[in-house]
């Protein structure tokens, strides 16, 4: 992100407060160390919870709800993390600066936060993976009337719902009312399209990509042929070769099992007799405890697809995935000797000279509720990410694991949102009256443009792009929102003045005489027009930019659009004669009838001259009828993702 030295003074990050809707944290970590730190701004009215909590002047509050009264796994009646998840997302947005971290060892080097100097909340709304909808809904009302700045939410449902029964969309709704921006996770559903979850226009949704940063752990067979391995594997076999076996030759017949069941080594299926002391070929993990349990050294894990996942998993014993090309390989040395061996070596962190790349777990566009709004918004880090964790949650995610950490890695739109949330909160260090929309806005308008080279669903996996911290405390124009804005994009959704009120929780009401329309007029910073099968491309675009800029200044218009569709802008320059002055334009998008086109991508980029680039893209698409307006039922909870 070009942003590792990037700071504000310590007085202008310390004013900003990152609240955390998530699993809690763990308050002794170091990332929360408070030496240096002054009292939290007059503005904090929020509390420290403390059964089993603790809170200092880097972690200013934390509070616990379960309001079903049910304890699951190790959950505990406090704000105190038991997951690792909460402790995890907190130290990514706001922790402080820890020199030496690591992961037992790997990724060693100095970590922090987004914001390292700002002041953490959190809020424990979830439990052994469950989170109930009236906890996170009392969480944003808690949040809100704390006092914080920006809310980071690394939650979803399974699909995207109506707005009426996402609570989320309805805290964040809230929250936007009161001048607090939300950022939240896209969802862990990629790469099937219309699978983004969190899809408000008054929200951050957050998408997930690869860092310069891989984990391998090289696998060595006794022939000498070495084969790489996508693994966090921190478990040292010192070069030594052992027995290799294939799982289907190591069948536990008396339980009426075969080969077709053995290869993917569940703890029934296993002769566990004939992996002592051995590495297992598998085909998952099944039968991990129980290899572990007759010591059995480790598992070379063949993948299912083609090419290894982006990310890594970390296991409880020696463990690479290799390729099922490669998988090939090993089925053939061990066929070719009579006694097969193997060694699996420690993980080490390679340079990865494709990043950024969107995972392909990451959930992709059009939105499912809004059609005429583009998500995901942005992407930013999610993959191999190194962060804080709680020593009361294995770092493997597997039972039995007793390993203590106080870091770990982890992937998922779950950690690419509190590196957005952080972007958001360095933003409202610079400019702390700026709106909810205006740093959404500087955050989208300034992103590191992505390589659709890498993506066929461009603009579905990445939104506008790359976060980009440091260019984004200076966009130079900000397309601006307010509550009025967002009632009327409802409105003409198809919202009537009961069903609004179920969002805004206010008087707020549509006219009688409103005609449900499309939402190309909501002031976005991105441009989405969805065109049914077989009809012409035609659509209009309102837009108002705010000066953030110099006071004397002149944008000119750029369209990067291909050739099959004409866009134009008018007026295509605005001259500002101070700041905060705005300005208004239209975007006008025509072509021809188009049937089944998945995305057109093109951009429109107002440049001053002096550095400003204002960039928004253009996105056209196209599904078979009905699509991709799929209301999908209310899911009641969320989960982390």
């Amino acid at each position: 992100m070009g942003f590792s030295q990037s700071k504000l003074g310590a007085g202008q990050e310390g004013d900003v407060i990152i609240g955390l809707i998530d699993t809690g944290a763990w308050p002794e970590h170091p990332s929360f160390n408070d030496t240096g730190y002054s009292p939290p701004p007059a503005k904090w009215k929020g509390a420290c919870e403390t059964t089993n909590f603790t809170c200092n002047n880097k972690l200013i509050g934390g509070r616990f709800y379960n309001s079903d009264g049910h304890y699951y796994g190790n959950m505990i009646p406090s704000p105190r993390d038991t997951e690792g998840h909460g402790t995890h997302t907190a130290t990514t947005a706001g922790g402080g600066e820890v020199v030496g971290a690591s992961y037992l060892g790997l990724a060693e080097g100095v970590a922090r936060g987004g914001v390292s100097n700002a002041r953490v909340a959190v809020y424990k709304v979830c439990g052994f993976l469950i989170c109930l909808s009236v906890d996170i809904l009392k969480a944003f009302d808690d949040a809100i009337a704390d006092g914080v700045d920006i809310i980071s939410v690394s939650l979803g449902s399974f699909h995207a719902s109506d707005y009426i029964y996402d609570p989320i969309a309805i805290g964040s709704f809230h929250a936007m009312k009161r001048g607090v921006l939300t950022s939240a996770s896209a969802g862990n559903s990629g790469p099937d399209p219309v699978s983004v979850c969190n899809v408000a226009p008054w929200l951050l949704s957050v998408a997930a990509s690869t860092i310069d940063r891989k984990f391998v752990a090289n696998l060595v067979l006794g022939n000498g042929l070495i084969l790489r391995g996508n693994s966090i594997n921190t478990f040292d076999l010192n070069g030594t070769s052992f027995p290799l076996i294939w799982g289907g030759d190591a069948v536990n017949y008396t339980a009426g099992s075969s080969s077709d069941y053995a290869i993917d080594c569940g703890y029934d299926d296993l002769n566990l007799e004939m992996v002592v002391g051995k590495i297992v070929v598998c085909q998952s993990t099944l039968g991990m405890l129980a290899i572990r349990e007759v010591n059995g050294i480790g598992i070379i894990l063949i993948g299912t697809d083609a090419v290894n996942p982006e990310y890594a998993l970390s296991y409880q014993l020696p463990v690479t995935m290799i390729t099922p090309d490669d998988g090939r390989k090993v089925l053939e040395y061990i066929r070719s000797t009579r006694y097969p061996t193997a060694t699996i070596l420690v993980g080490e962190s390679w340079k990865d000279a494709m990043a950024p790349r969107v995972a392909s777990f990451s959930s992709r566009g059009p939105n499912a509720i809004s059609p005429d709004i583009l998500k995901p918004d942005i992407t930013a880090p999610g993959v191999n990410i190194l962060a804080g964790w709680s020593p009361m949650a294995p770092p493997s995610f597997e039972v039995g694991d007793t390993r203590v950490v106080y870091f770990n890695i982890a992937s998922g739109t779950s950690m690419s949102c509190p590196h957005a949330s952080g972007a958001a909160a360095y933003v409202k260090a610079a400019h702390p009256q700026w709106s909810p929309a205006a740093i959404k806005s500087a955050i989208m308008t300034t992103a590191h443009v992505m390589d659709p080279r890498k993506h066929s669903d461009m603009e579905f996996a990445y939104g506008s792009g790359h976060i980009n911290p440091a260019a984004a405390i200076d966009p130079g124009l900000v397309f601006d929102a307010s509550v009025a804005d967002y009632v009327d994009f409802l409105c003409k959704q198809g919202y009537n003045t009961t069903t609004l009120r179920l969002v805004a929780g206010d008087n707020s009401a549509c006219a009688n005489t409103a005609a449900p329309g499309r939402g190309w007029d909501l002031n976005y910073p991105s441009l989405a027009l969805y065109v049914e099968d077989g009809q012409q491309i035609s659509g209009s675009f309102a837009r108002r930019v705010t000066n953030v800029g110099k006071a004397n200044s002149t944008y000119t218009a750029a369209v990067d659009a291909p050739p099959l569709i004409n866009v134009t802008v008018d007026p295509a320059v605005l001259t500002f004669s101070s700041a905060g002055e705005t300005q208004q334009f239209a975007v006008h998008v025509a072509g021809p009838a188009i049937k089944q086109v998945p995305i057109i991508s093109a951009a429109v980029t107002w440049s001053d001259g002096s550095g400003h680039s204002v960039r928004t893209p253009v996105v056209v698409y196209n599904y078979s009828p009905g699509a991709p307006y799929n209301l999908q039922s209310p899911n009641s909870n969320s989960k982390m993702i």
